[in-house]
């Protein structure tokens, strides 16, 4: 596909999640990356809420790991539009501080790899999961690729194939990649139950367990939104070595409007 024809995908969210404004947008983030020091690591979980709810959480993650040039970015499917598993694999991203390419050789390795997926763009138009953590990545990188992975999938068999196609993928790739699972934690629980059913999925995710994640998040009906993202981030960083999990930092909604009766859950955390 001819860089005249590749799909160009518009901000879905800039003015209300984050700054439309790039200067003001720059002067957002520079404020909310954590202090480092930046350590490699496989994979991290990010939250994708409007900055002033997440922002901090995210910020701390994105400034502890060594961040590569190429980024596979799992996030879930808001809208319901698209297939059940979409990939884009080729393209632009337009955001208030430029465009963000797809790298198409490995976007193209990570479909070419997975029986699940299928290449689409409508199920990212107007989902801001992958969107937010975008500029992130531009003011720390500049022209960061990336491979934008958006999924309204709920089985472990289903967050397998994804996750070892990444991983096949990363795997013949020149250069490092850090593959990213966005998502939020317990919706709209109160502080106190909120945590504690965080505490639950993030113990699956230190143990490094995909199955168990998806498992106990059934189980004790916690509203994680990514919990299939997560997990299919799990499964790659398995196949290519991950040895541990660390949290960066947690921290709930409540604790930025002091509203603690309904929260949302945001854990940041990196997979080494």
């Amino acid at each position: 596909m001819s860089p005249l024809t590749s799909p160009i995908r518009q901000p879905a969210v800039a003015g209300r999640f984050y700054p439309r404004d790039a200067g003001e947008l720059e002067r957002t983030v520079k404020p909310l990356i954590g202090p480092g020091p930046a350590q490699p690591a496989l994979g991290i979980v990010v939250p994708h809420a409007g900055y002033m709810y997440s922002g901090r959480v995210a910020g701390q993650v994105y400034g502890s790991v060594e961040l590569p040039g190429a980024f596979v970015i799992i996030g879930p499917n808001h809208t319901g539009l698209g297939p059940a598993a979409a990939i884009m694999t080729a393209g632009v991203w337009r955001m208030p501080a430029g465009d963000v390419l797809i790298d198409t050789e490995l976007a193209g390795d990570v479909l070419e790899n997975s029986r699940l997926l299928e290449e689409n763009s409508s199920a990212h138009l107007y989902e801001h999961s992958i969107e937010v953590q975008l500029p992130f990545l531009q003011y720390l990188k500049g022209n960061p690729l990336i491979v934008p992975i958006c999924v309204m999938i709920t089985e472990a068999d289903q967050c397998r194939d994804i996750g070892l196609a990444v991983a096949a993928a990363v795997r013949e790739f020149p250069a490092p990649v850090l593959i990213i699972a966005s998502s939020d934690m317990s919706h709209y629980e109160s502080q106190a139950v909120a945590r504690q059913k965080d505490e639950l999925a993030l113990e699956q995710i230190f143990a490094l367990d995909p199955a168990g994640l998806l498992a106990t998040t059934h189980e004790n009906h916690i509203s994680m939104c990514g919990a299939a993202p997560v997990a299919a981030m799990l499964v790659a960083c398995n196949d290519l070595g991950a040895k541990s999990a660390k949290l960066v930092r947690y921290e709930t909604s409540g604790d930025v409007t002091g509203d603690f009766g309904q929260v949302v859950g945001y854990a940041g955390v990196t997979i080494s």
